[in-house]
């Protein structure tokens, strides 16, 4: 256990900030979800919906450094394509 104050303290920002990185990881991954099932129902206005929802989410999860932004580009780089293949 911390003893100092300032592991003390600095106990406390990591658990806060834990705690806002999986909440927001976690909400990435939903919208992610959401887009693979409407692909895979293959409605593709659905997809579309939610990919434009998505899209700016994965980008502000990259600023705010919970994943690379060169994963960041990544995802939204395959779900477009996944998105666009649609019929």
């Amino acid at each position: 256990m911390a003893n100092h104050k300032s592991a003390i303290k600095r106990n406390k920002q990591n658990q806060i900030r834990n705690a806002r990185n999986t909440h927001i990881r976690s909400t990435m991954r939903t919208l992610v979800k959401n887009i693979r099932e409407a692909a895979a129902a293959e409605d593709k206005d659905a997809a579309q919906a939610a990919l434009a929802k998505a899209i700016p989410y994965i980008d502000k999860t990259a600023a705010k450094g919970v994943i690379h932004k060169a994963t960041a580009s990544r995802k939204i780089s395959r779900l477009s394509k996944l998105v666009n293949s649609l019929a």
